[in-house]
């Protein structure tokens, strides 16, 4: 896959909608695009990785550990979508781990590569950082909805259950 189409996919993903179509060819030339076959694990739970990651198409399996060898399938990550932002942000380990379901193409940044670039290309890198943020802030208040639905489900409170 050439660098134009590295661009096009970064263009489809949450992550741009600061950024220009000039910008997306940049970064698309700091980045590194991945095929994934079926079943190929892309983030293992309980790693440290320092990269971001732009589904381009496909899908990833968000997969958690319970206990024993099984493992739940908390979520599935769609194409535009970003995995492996909070380690991307701040080098932690990863919580779970990220499975390719069928083919799947993705674009990854390593954070020092996009780092390289922070003198030459602040508005990119700024552009980068407030969709990251945007993203994770929109993950936030999803999974915060979700606890006051279950909460609200649990206790029989505020609606029909």
């Amino acid at each position: 896959m050439s660098k134009t189409d590295a661009s096009e996919l970064i263009q489809r993903s949450t992550l741009t909608s600061d950024l220009s179509p000039e910008q997306c060819t940049e970064l698309a030339g700091l980045s590194v695009v991945r095929e994934l076959d079926d079943g190929e694990l892309l983030i293992e739970q309980g790693k440290i990785d320092e990269t971001l990651h732009i589904i381009g198409e496909g899908a990833l399996a968000v997969e958690r550990k319970t206990g024993g060898a099984e493992k739940v399938t908390l979520f599935v990550l769609k194409c535009g979508d970003l995995a492996g932002e909070l380690g991307f942000i701040d080098g932690t380990e990863h919580s779970a781990s990220l499975r390719a379901i069928g083919k799947t193409t993705v674009v990854s940044l390593r954070r020092q590569d996009l780092e390289s670039v922070l003198e030459s290309s602040p508005r990119l890198v700024y552009g980068v950082m407030r969709g990251i943020v945007r993203t994770v802030h929109r993950i936030l208040r999803e999974m915060n909805m979700q606890y006051v639905e279950l909460n609200n489900y649990i206790t029989k409170t505020h609606g029909r259950y």
